[in-house]
C-alpha cells in the first residue's frame, strides 16, 4: 500500500512538472493561436493571455493578427485597346480566421504565393476588359484637374483606376474568406506604359504641348495687339487734347498780346510806331546789310530825322 501510494505521489509530481513545463502558454498581444494535436488542427485562441493546452501532445502555431503587405511582380498586360501598360500592385490582408487559415494555407509564406494567384489574375482580368484610358486615370479626372499624361486622351473614363482597385478588390475579396483571409484593400502602386508605347506617348504629349503654346503665344499676340491699339488710340486722344489746349492758350494769348498792343497804341501812337520800326530794324538790318531806300519811305521816316538833327 505504502508503495502505492509512492507511486501515485510520484505520478501527481510528474503530471505537475509536465502540466508547469508544458501545460500552459502564453499568447502575446497582437497573435493568434492554433492548438494542434499531431498535427491537426484541434482549437483556435485569439485572446491575449494565459490559455491551457495538454501537455507534449498539443502544440501551438502562432499566426500574427495584425495587416500584412502584399507586394506583386510588376507585369505588362494588354489592356482592352490592346495596349500593353506596365502595373505594380500591392494589397493588404490579414488572418481572420487562424484555424482555418491552418487547414487550408499552413503557412503565411504560402499565403503570399496564393495572393499573388487571387490578386494577379483578378487585376489581369479587370485590365483586359477595361481601356487604357480606365487606367491611367481617376475617376475624378477633369480638364482643371489635367496633368502631363492626361493631355495623351482627351476623354473622361468611366470608371476610372481607383474604381478599377475598388472592383478588383470586390471581386478577390469573395474568394479569400474559404482561406481564413480578409483583403482589405487593392492599390495600383505604379502605372506606366511600356518602352514603345512610352515613346510615342512622349511624342503626342511634346505635339500637344507646343500646340497649346502656339495657342498660348496667338491668344498673347492678340491681346498685345489689342494693347497697343488701345495704348495708340489713347496716345492720339491726349496729344489731339493737348493741340487743342495749346491752340486755346495760344489763341487767348494772341488776343490779349493783341488787347495790349491796342492800348499800347491808343495811348501814344507815335511812340507805338517808333518800338515797332525799331523792331523791324533790328529783323532787318544786320552787318552785312546794304539798303536801297526811296526818299519817302517810312522805314527811312526815323533815320532821315536822326540825319537832320544831326
Amino acid at each position: 500500500m505504502k508503495q502505492v501510494v509512492q507511486f501515485i505521489l510520484i505520478g501527481v509530481v510528474l503530471a505537475t512538472i509536465a502540466m508547469v513545463y508544458d501545460g500552459f502558454f502564453i499568447l502575446e498581444e497582437g497573435y493568434q493561436a492554433v492548438i494542434t494535436q499531431f498535427g491537426a488542427p484541434v482549437s483556435s485562441k485569439t485572446d491575449a493571455g494565459f490559455h491551457f493546452k495538454k501537455p507534449f501532445l498539443h502544440q501551438v502555431e502562432l499566426f500574427e493578427k495584425k495587416i500584412q503587405i502584399w507586394d506583386g511582380d510588376p507585369n505588362q498586360i494588354p489592356t482592352n485597346d490592346k495596349t500593353f501598360v506596365f502595373l505594380d500592385v500591392t494589397a493588404r490582408w490579414k488572418i481572420t480566421d487562424p484555424l482555418q487559415f491552418l487547414q487550408a494555407v499552413k503557412t503565411e509564406t504560402r499565403a503570399q504565393s496564393l495572393l499573388d494567384d487571387i490578386i494577379d489574375g483578378t487585376v489581369r482580368d479587370m485590365v483586359n476588359k477595361n481601356n487604357l484610358i480606365e487606367i491611367i486615370r481617376s475617376s475624378d479626372w477633369s480638364e482643371a484637374t489635367m496633368t502631363a499624361n492626361s493631355s495623351v486622351l482627351g476623354e473622361k473614363p468611366e470608371m476610372g483606376r481607383d474604381m478599377i482597385a475598388a472592383k478588383i478588390l470586390e471581386v478577390a475579396a469573395k474568394v479569400t474568406p474559404q482561406y481564413g483571409i480578409e483583403l482589405t484593400d487593392v492599390l495600383f502602386k505604379r502605372v506606366n506604359y511600356i518602352e514603345s508605347v512610352r515613346l510615342k506617348v512622349y511624342d503626342r504629349m511634346i505635339s500637344e504641348r507646343k500646340r497649346i503654346a502656339a495657342e498660348k503665344r496667338s491668344f498673347g499676340e492678340g491681346k498685345k495687339a489689342e494693347i497697343l491699339g488701345k495704348v495708340e488710340r489713347e496716345l492720339k486722344e491726349i496729344t489731339s487734347s493737348a493741340n487743342r489746349d495749346a491752340l486755346g492758350i495760344k489763341g487767348k494769348a494772341d488776343a490779349e498780346a493783341t488787347k495790349i498792343y491796342g492800348l499800347a497804341y491808343e495811348n501814344d501812337p507815335e511812340f507805338y510806331g517808333f518800338q515797332k520800326t525799331l523792331e523791324a530794324y533790328k529783323a532787318i538790318v544786320s552787318n552785312n546789310t546794304s539798303l536801297v531806300l526811296s526818299s519817302d519811305s517810312q522805314l527811312y521816316k526815323y533815320l532821315k530825322d536822326v540825319s537832320v538833327q544831326k
